[in-house]
């Protein structure tokens, strides 16, 4: 997909949707969608969910996109209490333990915090692709998020890990430097490892426990899918 084709998808949800936000992990696709909506001037939100254990790496992205682009970056952090009793009962690194704890610790830094990030919003955009896990094998490109109420687009769900790479080298997008150093998906520091080049893009998330499991809980299965009609406008570059 081309910058002009990625561009009109995203104006198309600008333009039906709006408020629209999207939801960056700082991943290498989410800068590629942060590049597409700095490029055509979109309306549309960019926030980021700081868990409180991501890595520096990961962190130095929000002020270079802020300066390299000149967008704001919205940040959301979890509760505080929430935390403290969460570390009380449990102990801070609890995830490891079992599946249970790990899961509840997500809620707390990611899945809360989306929920307050989402509100009033009519759609969110994600950089999850099909191609990622077994799980998101039949993603669809737009559906209907039952849990928070809204539309969820995907607009890279059919592009492979080089379309990626192809994207934010032709136009060089910044990116996390922990991909040079063997990440291939990158969520928090005590959570994430490098990867094997054997080994799927997500072996690296939570490599303790089954493939099955290996969700934050961001990502529920839709219960309906729809679909908007994109009408192609000409891109506005920036740079």
């Amino acid at each position: 997909m081309s910058i002009d084709s990625l561009g009109d998808r995203l104006r198309a949800v600008a333009d039906q949707y709006s408020p629209v936000a999207l939801a960056s992990s700082l991943s290498a696709e989410d800068m590629v969608l942060t590049d597409a909506i700095a490029r055509t001037g979109l309306s549309i939100e960019v926030f980021v969910l700081d868990t409180g254990r991501l890595h520096a790496d990961t962190l130095e992205l929000i002020p270079k996109i802020r300066n390299y682009y000149g967008i704001n970056v919205l940040v959301h952090r979890p509760n505080g209490a929430a935390l403290m009793e969460y570390e009380r009962q449990h102990g801070r690194d609890a995830f490891y333990e079992s599946v249970d704890l790990r899961k509840r610790c997500c809620e707390i830094r990611k899945v809360e915090p989306l929920k307050l990030a989402l509100a009033g919003k009519r759609a969110w955009i994600t950089g999850q692709r099909r191609e990622q896990s077994a799980g998101r094998a039949q993603l669809a490109e737009q559906e209907f998020d039952a849990v928070h109420g809204l539309e969820k687009f995907n607009p890279l769900a059919a592009w492979r890990e080089a379309d990626v790479w192809r994207y934010l080298g032709e136009h060089s997008v910044p990116y996390n430097r922990l991909y040079d150093q063997g990440y291939r998906s990158i969520g928090c520091a005590p959570c994430t490892r490098p990867v094997r080049p054997s080994e799927d893009v997500r072996a690296g998330r939570w490599w303790w426990e089954s493939p099955e499991q290996k969700e934050c809980g961001l990502h529920i299965a839709p219960a309906v899918s729809t679909q908007i009609v994109f009408k192609k406008k000409d891109a506005i570059h920036v740079g």
